[in-house]
């Protein structure tokens, strides 16, 4: 049985060959999808409660990578690894890693020298990597964790609460995609203010 998913507004479309990569054969529909994805994601948070971990650490390919390993390596057997094929978002996939680098160094850099504030540090290596767009799968969920680590773990403020719902639909989703394309035309102030809200 095939994987039949169906996409809303904003979500990037799984390749086949990347649907091959699925390690639990049973799945065939999206919401059954979202839901592994869910407890997989639930499991990392879970791993991350009381954890401290160095800026030096948090800023590098190896913690983005094995953050979202983490959070989609029980559904996904690419889970941590760059995408292979190019995206309607996003770098070549053969400018991902250098492109990661220098985000890593600007955000070491925003954090060293006070440039932004500390939701707004956050925030903007949020809507940077994912419009990076590292992985196959996953990449907005995997941002707004990243962004969760660096303002709770290399700027000592409280996690973000992202609308405070389920961002796969509804109202909440549409504000947060409306507070993405803002920032992507430069202006990120509604989407440090989403959030916190």
């Amino acid at each position: 049985m095939g994987l039949n998913l169906n996409y809303t507004d904003g979500q990037t479309p799984i390749d086949e060959d990347e649907k091959h990569g699925l390690l639990i054969a049973t799945l065939s529909t999206k919401a059954e999808l979202d839901e592994f994805e869910q407890l997989n994601i639930e499991e990392a948070i879970q791993w991350l409660s009381g954890k401290t971990f160095k800026r030096a650490e948090v800023l590098s390919q190896q913690f983005v990578c094995m953050l979202h390993r983490r959070m989609f390596g029980n559904v996904w057997s690419w889970a941590g690894r760059f995408r292979n094929t190019n995206k309607n978002i996003g770098v070549d996939k053969f400018e991902i890693g250098a492109s990661l680098k220098i985000l890593c160094d600007d955000t070491d850099y925003w954090v060293e020298h006070q440039v932004f504030s500390p939701d707004e540090i956050a925030v903007r290596f949020k809507h940077r990597l994912v419009s990076i767009h590292c992985f196959a799968n996953g990449n907005g969920r995997h941002s707004r964790l990243m962004a969760d680590v660096i303002v709770e773990n290399v700027l000592g403020h409280s996690h973000f609460s992202w609308g405070s719902q389920e961002l796969s639909h509804g109202d909440e989703r549409v504000a947060y995609i409306d507070a993405i394309r803002a920032a992507d035309r430069g202006n990120l102030a509604p989407l440090i203010q989403f959030s916190r809200s």
